[in-house]
């Protein structure tokens, strides 16, 4: 064993902290990168939002000319002149913040105005969620405190339409190993469970469909036949073999209609309305716009802050030399951050352009024009990797006379036409969902029959198996669910 030197030359990929930034701003969403830079303008005292302190209406848009391209420019031929002749530690960065103060910052399109102001609808305290409107419902009632405490346990484990479920124990080993838990007897917890199936809504806290229906039928006062039926024929009723229990039961079949009409009005998740969504706000990105024949591609700076470098921090570093290392160094990160900002805006617009020349007749004459595209199409003709293609796509939307799309929408695979061009597998859909739309409710089709149709009046081919794979994604049921018998 020896020790040696050795002078090797090698090419390598290093992920400088910048470009780790950069590709981490190109992923984000807008409302992450509006958090982000708002986290920036308080972890960063050299960046500043223009805007701060004044009124929208008194800020003037500056002209085209005076971008951050402009300004970005000018700092790194500024930067480069004073490095070939003094060390990096000596930049002359008074000048260099004087110079910065005097140009424009970023630009930003927000509208001010009362119109701004969101309604009185996104204004409304958090509804009341089944936890909460359950258990006072058990508070209110007359029960013990070890039936309080297996209550309470029954309402924790409760999913989100309203039954008693925990994952690896059977129906009838939940009550058991929850009267356990609360030192309550099985028999007693068995009783209280009862009552609290009757809480409002009516048939929460069942363990099974069929209880819980049973338990609505019992508070509704139905007839013994309808019990019956939910009792000891609940398969075959979703299955809507009529015929079936009409012989079972031994009675006329008009009245196992009669029964399944009865029983179709119940609720089947009594919790469903108790269900607290939190709203999702979806703010795009970029704006297509139509002008006459022509598409144009606005980025949207709506409510973006104008960052630029603070002017303050000048004298800062002429009054206190152990201040200047530490405000170079927030000035090349705030450089860096403006930098990164406006190359991700550049980048969804130059992707958003490309994917409007090739979707041209989609916004022309709408989806069933879609064509068949994927991400390596768009990343040869703006010349980047499909892997930026794929991050720039993500999590952005942009507002088009067609309606509000995520870019991702527009990615779709091929299906084969019989003599046409490839048709996009979105547009085959729509065209699953038109068919099913105006099928005979009394006689839907089939899933080979919809093949046909799609083959016959539109020349897509394609196997049924797809055809039931499209039709789960778009939440159809199968032609015997989907048949109407009253």
């Amino acid at each position: 064993m020896e020790i040696k030197q050795q002078l090797r030359l090698s090419q390598q990929l290093v992920m400088t902290p910048q470009l780790q930034q950069a590709i981490k701003l190109l992923q984000m969403s807008r409302m992450e990168l509006a958090e982000l830079v708002q986290e920036e303008l308080l972890e960063n005292p050299v960046l500043e939002d223009s805007l701060d302190g004044r009124d929208l209406r008194e800020v003037q848009i500056p002209e085209e000319s005076t971008t951050i391209d402009r300004q970005i420019a000018s700092d790194d031929r500024e930067l480069t002149t004073v490095e070939n002749k003094e060390k990096k530690e000596d930049i002359d960065w008074e000048r260099y913040l004087e110079n910065h103060s005097l140009q424009a910052p970023m630009p930003s399109f927000r509208r001010g105005g009362d119109e701004e102001m969101p309604g009185v609808d996104q204004t409304l305290t958090r509804g009341e969620d089944l936890s909460h409107h359950i258990f006072w419902q058990l508070r209110m009632g007359d029960f013990v405190e070890d039936e309080i405490k297996f209550g309470a346990l029954v309402i924790g484990n409760l999913d989100d339409d309203g039954y008693l479920k925990i994952e690896g124990l059977t129906p009838e080993e939940v009550v058991p190993k929850l009267a356990e838990e609360a030192g309550l007897h099985p028999e007693d917890a068995e009783e209280v469970l009862k009552m609290m199936q009757r809480f409002d809504p009516v048939g929460v806290c069942s363990r099974t469909l069929e209880e819980s229906l049973l338990v609505q039928a019992e508070v509704l006062g139905m007839d013994d036949l309808v019990i019956q039926v939910i009792a000891k024929h609940i398969s075959d009723l979703e299955n809507r073999n009529y015929n079936r229990i009409a012989q079972k039961l031994d009675v006329a079949v008009e009245e196992i209609y009669d029964v399944a009409q009865v029983i179709a009005d119940l609720e089947p998740r009594p919790g469903r309305n108790y269900i607290v969504e939190e709203p999702r706000y979806i703010t795009p990105d970029v704006y297509v716009h139509r002008v006459g024949d022509q598409y144009y591609v606005v980025p949207n700076d709506d409510g973006m802050p104008k960052l630029k470098i603070s002017g303050f921090y000048r004298a800062a570093m002429q009054e206190d030399p152990k201040a200047k290392e530490y405000i170079q160094g927030k000035l090349r990160s705030a450089q860096w951050l403006i930098r990164s900002i406006d190359q991700r805006r550049k980048t969804i617009v130059k992707v958003t352009e490309c994917i409007v020349e090739k979707q041209r007749e989609f916004f022309d004459l709408g989806i069933q024009y879609l064509k068949p595209m994927i991400l390596r199409d768009v990343a040869e003709t703006v010349g980047m990797h499909e892997s930026t293609i794929s991050r720039v796509t993500s999590n952005k939307y942009v507002h088009t006379p067609r309606g509000l799309f995520e870019l991702k929408f527009f990615f779709n695979s091929a299906i084969k036409r019989e003599g046409k061009e490839d048709i996009a597998s979105e547009s085959v859909k729509q065209a699953i969902q038109k068919i099913v739309h105006e099928e005979d409710p009394k006689n839907p089709w089939s899933d080979q029959q919809i093949v046909e149709i799609l083959r016959d009046q539109h020349d897509i081919k394609i196997a049924r198996r797809t055809v039931a794979k499209y039709r789960d994604m778009l939440n159809i049921l199968s032609s015997s669910k989907r048949k109407q018998y009253f």
